[in-house]
């Protein structure tokens, strides 16, 4: 995931989305892949880059908004650069993920859907990882916590510091 924020970089973004896209043969039900792309590069899909989307794939706006509102995979805010994520599924939830998630959000002081203030991480809870052996479970970007408890949390982030 690139840094879009300052202009030049941005255009190189949208660049690459663009090269992305015109590389695909079949346009006409490309949209959810060209999405995971574009947040691949972005980090997010902020309005600008759902506009670039439909115009390039010929359709809406109002369609492209309705599927990035749709899926939770999608995200129109920015996450941190190390993104969390607790399952709140059955197994993770009776196993204590919701302590765990307040636990996050007390020691980062964010609620769920935030990022902190430098950017740094970023809260979010998810339905459920299919991990259920291994509930309560965390997820910080790709690595994956098992049997997460309040206790671990701190070290959880020290990693990440």
């Amino acid at each position: 995931m690139a840094n879009c924020e300052n202009n030049s970089i941005k255009k190189d973004c949208f660049a690459k989305l663009e090269k992305h896209i015109e590389g695909i043969s079949e346009k006409k039900g490309a949209l959810i892949s060209v999405l995971h792309k574009a947040q691949e590069i972005f980090g997010y899909l902020p309005k600008e880059v759902q506009e670039f989307v439909a115009e390039k794939l010929d359709v809406s706006l109002a369609q492209v908004y309705g599927v990035v509102s749709f899926y939770s995979f999608f995200t129109m805010t920015p996450k941190g650069e190390h993104p969390i994520a607790v399952c709140m599924g059955t197994a993770c939830y009776v196993r204590g993920a919701e302590k765990v998630l307040k636990e996050f959000e007390r020691q980062l002081n964010i609620k769920t859907g935030e990022t902190t203030a430098d950017g740094k991480f970023s809260i979010d809870s998810l339905r459920c990882v299919g991990a259920c052996g291994l509930a309560p479970v965390v997820l910080v970007g790709e690595k994956v916590y098992g049997r997460v408890s309040t206790t671990d949390v701190t070290k959880i982030l020290k990693e990440f510091q």
